[in-house]
């Protein structure tokens, strides 16, 4: 799940400074790609999910104390790696390649759950979807219209996401349960990234980083999908 300001590349002006038709442009852009990386999230999880022997991967992922951790760890290479090429100033290529690595990164990591959620849980991703959608519509329309910069909430964001893998490190290691308060501190902590990522693409990206935009709010989105899932998952 991607928390790096994508916006220092120089690839032009910035969004804001930049004439009407080409800020609208920009935002048009952002917003269909972030789209299309949900519509491709999708379309690998029905992919994955319909595997004959998935269930011998969720096992393998959680099979173990330290196997949930090493996945994790992988997850965190591949997103590093993904963000970098999404930030290229001189590839376009090599930008849509790191936003389809995130998005296929991401598909795999939420394979257990939604395996667990399918199976045990029925109707709690549509749910959750629901939930998710209609949460970011609403933060997304904040920033909009009131045209707030949020870029103060990144040192807040930061340690407060430090802090929940600092959490999550330590119940994997010590096995115990985090509890439905954390759930929906994690879920204000994603309402916080999205403020953030959405005030970044109105105030602090360039002309011609749509990708890197686009790849940070879905970072943003699918951290809030797999709390909000959780939280349906745990009051079942």
């Amino acid at each position: 799940m991607s928390y790096v300001d994508n916006y220092r590349n120089p690839m032009g002006v910035f969004a804001a400074q930049a004439a009407a038709g080409e800020r609208t442009d920009f935002i048009t852009k952002t917003y269909l790609h972030l789209a299309g990386a949900i519509g491709l999230f999708v379309i690998l999880e029905a992919v994955l999910l319909s595997l004959p022997g998935i269930e011998i991967l969720v096992g393998t992922m959680l099979g173990g104390r330290f196997s949930w951790l090493i996945v994790i760890g992988l997850f965190m290479v591949v997103s590093y790696v993904a963000e970098s090429w999404a930030r290229s100033a001189v590839s376009p290529g090599m930008q849509y390649a790191g936003l389809g690595l995130y998005v296929a990164a991401e598909a795999i990591i939420f394979v257990p759950l939604l395996y667990i959620a399918k199976t045990v849980y029925p109707g709690a991703i549509t749910s959750a979807a629901v939930a998710t959608l209609a949460l970011f519509g609403a933060l997304t329309a904040a920033v909009f219209i009131t045209r707030k910069d949020f870029s103060f909430l990144r040192g807040i964001l930061f340690f407060g996401m430090l802090a929940a893998m600092g959490l999550i490190l330590v119940s994997v290691l010590f096995n115990f349960a985090l509890g439905a308060i954390f759930i929906y501190a994690v879920i204000a902590l994603a309402c916080g990234y999205i403020l953030y990522h959405t005030s970044n693409v109105l105030h602090h990206y360039r002309i011609g980083q749509h990708v890197a935009a686009s790849l940070a709010l879905f970072a943003s989105v699918a951290l809030l999908f797999w709390y909000i899932l959780l939280l349906f998952m745990s009051r079942d």
